[in-house]
């Protein structure tokens, strides 16, 4: 076992949502402006191989890689906070422990012996976790859900054992420490309880990290710390916030850094700067402008489900020093036609229509595809957003009235997006499996090439011929209908660099009215926002001035 790596274990306690991820993913800032390299890995108990057959009402937004990987949403704030794309080796869950497992067994890799929890479920876990490239200074380890829960066992006792295994290790634990407003008290007695279920199973935390909606004296710092068999300055608070980004300031302002690098051992390297995120919080707190963007899509009870999205056009705003307000519509109170549709859009600055699955919600997504190309509203439409809004096209502009997907009807007589035959080597495998509700890693996935049209919008707003993007769709823009697309005035402005599959949408008579088949929230971060967020929002202050 490689014992240069430095490993910290993330842990939660007390309930879910404490921000894991967000403490995580700005310990990894930290150590990255120190000069390491590091990455993270999220574990997840739960038994699904992946995220991509989880509804994001169960677990919010699906996050793609680079490499095709649907993952947790943690994944995305780690791509955002760090330097290093997140890769399939950065997401741990029990199904694919479990079912890696099962195969060595079917395999007969475990000679006869009878395969257990421990030490061979134990072992997988350990073995993901350490299946990291080879240049890694430091892994970070979030382990899902909360100490307690019965389904993280298995990952704590694989967590207790790497303890002992590599020389240098560091436990981080994340609890709550609620404020009783009709008492004025603060409570740390959740804290120690979580402690005591952590301790119980053999992990002693060396850092407690509280969550909590005020700052907390330093006497309660000191009464956790004695509870928990640490010293105070081990205690470290992280206080509601008016951004996220404000984490890894808070926590370096209180020396959590130093605190890392000399229980790892590690010599300090660089003198950690942080104007960057400095200038960019002030943006967030402070902006000069502001915009209103309405989101219409089928899951908006649940912010968490446009996760990617959210942050992509805060990203923008940070960018033009504007506060973006985000205003979610579901899609199904939209009425496909009437005057309810310019009431409920009118009062927005521009529309974006993100991705998604099935038939529920489809009218009101066309609607509003039909209210912003006549009303010449800002729209962005993503993935099935960028789907629509074709069909719309078809339907209202070249004639064909039931134009629709074979997604929604598969005996339909114009089906403007199908599944393709040729867009990947085993398609009939894929094609085969998708008819028989197989629905796992039935996807066109991952980053891709596109070649964009040049005298284009688009073209014009990346500043390239080739681009890189991340799909996650099956169904394709049939080419039969791209000459009458363009013959009636949407151009198709970027394909598939090998497949020649129309990748993106726009129409050129209008201010800004883009699709896209690939998923451009999934590349944004807060000091590189995504080029076209940065437009779409660009454009929507620009009229909203005009």
């Amino acid at each position: 076992m490689d014992q240069s790596k430095r490993v910290i274990f993330v842990t939660g306690g007390v309930l879910s949502s404490l921000g894991k991820g967000i403490v995580a993913s700005s310990l990894g800032t930290l150590l990255e402006k120190e000069g390491l390299n590091v990455t993270i890995v999220k574990a997840d108990p739960y038994l699904n191989i992946d995220s991509g057959t989880m509804s994001p009402y169960q677990h919010g937004e699906v996050f793609v890689t680079e490499d095709g990987a649907e993952t947790d949403l943690d994944l995305g704030y780690y791509e955002r906070f760090l330097n290093r794309p997140m890769t399939k080796q950065n997401h741990i869950t029990s199904g694919k422990v479990f079912f890696e497992t099962i195969l060595r067994e079917r395999k007969g890799d475990y000679l006869g012996g009878t395969v257990q929890v421990i030490p061979h479920i134990t072992d997988e876990i350990k073995r993901q976790i350490l299946n990291q490239p080879v240049d890694i200074d430091v892994i970070i380890v979030e382990i899902g859900g909360t100490v307690g829960d019965i389904e993280s066992l298995p990952f704590l006792e694989a967590v207790r054992q790497l303890r002992f295994e590599i020389k240098h290790t560091l436990s981080v634990h994340v609890t709550l420490v609620p404020f009783i407003e009709t008492s004025g008290e603060i409570k740390t007695k959740p804290t120690q309880h979580s402690v005591k279920e952590l301790r119980s199973l053999g992990l002693n935390p060396d850092l407690i990290v509280c969550r909590s909606s005020v700052s907390l004296p330093k006497d309660h710092r000191k009464k956790i710390a004695l509870f928990a068999n640490m010293h105070p300055d081990c205690v470290f608070e992280n206080p509601d916030v008016k951004t996220i980004y404000q984490v890894p300031l808070i926590l370096q302002q209180q020396g959590m850094l130093e605190k890392v690098m000399d229980k790892l051992s590690l010599t300090a390297k660089n003198k950690v700067v942080m104007d960057d995120w400095k200038r960019m919080v002030e943006s967030i707190i402070h902006p000069l402008h502001e915009v209103n963007i309405a989101i219409v899509g089928k899951y908006s009870s649940l912010a968490d489900a446009y996760k990617s999205i959210n942050e992509s056009l805060l990203h923008a705003g940070i960018a033009l020093n504007a506060k973006v307000n985000i205003h979610y519509i579901p899609s199904e109170e939209l009425e496909e036609d009437g005057h309810s549709i310019d009431e409920r859009l009118q009062q927005f600055d521009g529309i974006l229509v993100p991705g998604g699955f099935g038939e529920r919600g489809i009218k009101g997504k066309i609607a509003t595809a039909t209210y912003c190309r006549i009303n010449k509203k800002p729209y962005f439409g993503i993935c099935l957003g960028m789907q629509l809004a074709v069909i719309e096209y078809v339907q209202n502009v070249i004639g064909y009235a039931e134009a629709t997907s074979a997604e929604f009807n598969p005996q339909a007589e114009h089906k403007v997006f199908h599944l393709m035959t040729d867009w990947i080597d085993d398609q009939n495998h894929v094609q085969q499996r998708t008819e028989q509700s197989d629905k796992g890693g039935t996807m066109r996935l991952g980053s891709q090439l596109c070649e964009l049209q040049e005298g284009t919008q688009v073209y014009n707003i990346y500043k390239r011929k080739e681009i890189s993007e991340r799909h996650r769709h099956r169904y394709e823009l049939n080419s039969i209908y791209i000459d009458q697309l363009q013959k009636h005035g949407m151009t198709v402005a970027g394909y598939s660099a090998h497949q020649h599959l129309a990748e993106v949408i726009e129409l050129s008579d209008h201010p800004w009215f883009i699709g896209t088949q690939f998923h451009p929230e999934f590349q944004s971060k807060p000091t590189q926002p995504h080029p076209l967020f940065v437009n779409f929002i660009k454009t929507a202050l620009e009229i909203k001035s005009s």
